[in-house]
């Protein structure tokens, strides 16, 4: 097991990674108010792993009640959210109860945001079961919902207690899934860690293939840049937006399509491509690197190309993006290959002509 640290002074908090770790309700007893618990789980995760944790849970004095969501991101919204408030209270759970999140980055978002809202806030652990949630979702305290008009704009920054990211649960995950883990992965290479991004262009093959030593590299390697860019701007008012390669674009396909429709990391890769155009647009890239970033997403079997929206849609779509400040379009883009920077001076014409050229 390796344990990071999220630096937050008094809120600070460990991320555990390892195999085995779903059974180690001794790495959870010390983030627990009381021995009463709420799980948060899904109808396909549930099936497979929330008999154990409930378990060992049991076996360590910790009584345990649970609400299983329907599957998929087409059911990240108020109808949801609802169905745990009403366990919460139905079970007569306490502000002192800790909410514990056991699934991927839409259990772990719903989980944490209705901890968030619970009486005002009641304690939480992130349990994430996919590789994108193990990389990216679980940690900094991000949670939401989305609204039919723009992916995750109602939610709060609520931080967990603890992040237990059991490497074994990864078995489970389908392809398409470790695929869509994986864009959040090469994220964290093309925006700051240039070291990251080449041991992945010689790795790939490996994290596809599921070899264990170097999932468990690039998940560590992962968390250890999330936890650093959280620890320096935990409400995203600099630092941490970078964080966002290619979600603004993907954020408009997600949406445009339906959610559900593409995978999150899915709709992220071809959206870092449009990012990585517009940056060749402006001077920043050349072509060369644009391939490079290109190759390295098919290689993880993801989508290099946009949804076919029209141009106009996906304007229309981003101009309710997060990081639209003063009426203004603030995108995140690449100065050089592991260098991002946040840009708000970027043509209209040229936005457009970028979105064009990466769609089929």
């Amino acid at each position: 097991m390796q344990t990071l640290n999220v630096a937050l002074g008094e809120r600070a908090y460990p991320i555990h990674i390892g195999r085995g770790l779903l059974d180690r309700a001794d790495l959870i007893l010390p983030h627990l108010k009381t021995k009463r618990v709420a799980i948060v789980t899904n109808e396909v995760v549930g099936p497979l792993y929330l008999a154990r944790l409930c378990h060992g849970l049991a076996q360590a004095g910790v009584r345990s009640c649970a609400v299983v969501l329907p599957d998929g991101e087409a059911h990240k919204g108020w109808s949801t959210l609802n169905l745990i408030f009403d366990t919460l209270l139905a079970e007569r759970c306490e502000r002192s109860t800790t909410l514990i999140a056991l699934g991927g980055g839409v259990v772990g978002d719903m989980g944490g945001f209705a901890a968030a809202c619970y009486q005002r806030g009641m304690p939480f652990i992130q349990i994430p079961t996919t590789l994108l949630a193990q990389v990216d979702s679980s940690v900094g305290g991000k949670t939401a919902i989305n609204h039919p008009l723009g992916k995750n704009m109602i939610g709060a920054f609520y931080q967990p207690r603890l992040v237990l990211a059991d490497l074994d649960t990864l078995d489970t995950l389908p392809d398409r899934e470790l695929s869509a883990g994986l864009a959040e992965v090469i994220k964290y290479g093309l925006i700051r860690d240039p070291e990251f991004l080449a041991w992945l262009e010689a790795n790939l093959e490996r994290l596809v293939a599921r070899d264990t030593d170097a999932l468990a590299f690039a998940v560590e390697r992962s968390c250890r840049n999330k936890a650093a860019v959280v620890a320096a701007d935990e409400t995203e008012q600099g630092e941490r937006a970078l964080l966002n390669l290619g979600h603004t674009f993907g954020h408009a396909i997600e949406t445009g399509l339906g959610y559900g429709e593409w995978l999150h990391g899915e709709a992220v890769a071809a959206g870092t491509m449009m990012a990585a155009e517009l940056s060749r647009r402006l001077g920043w890239l050349d072509a060369a690197a644009v391939a490079r970033i290109e190759v390295l997403f098919e290689r993880a079997r993801l989508p290099v190309w946009g949804a076919p929206l029209g141009v106009e849609r996906y304007v229309e779509l981003m101009a309710h993006d997060k990081k639209v400040e003063a009426g203004k379009l603030r995108l995140v883009l690449l100065r050089e290959l592991g260098r991002a920077v946040m840009h708000g001076e970027a043509p209209a014409g040229e936005i457009a002509a970028a979105i064009e050229a990466r769609c089929r």
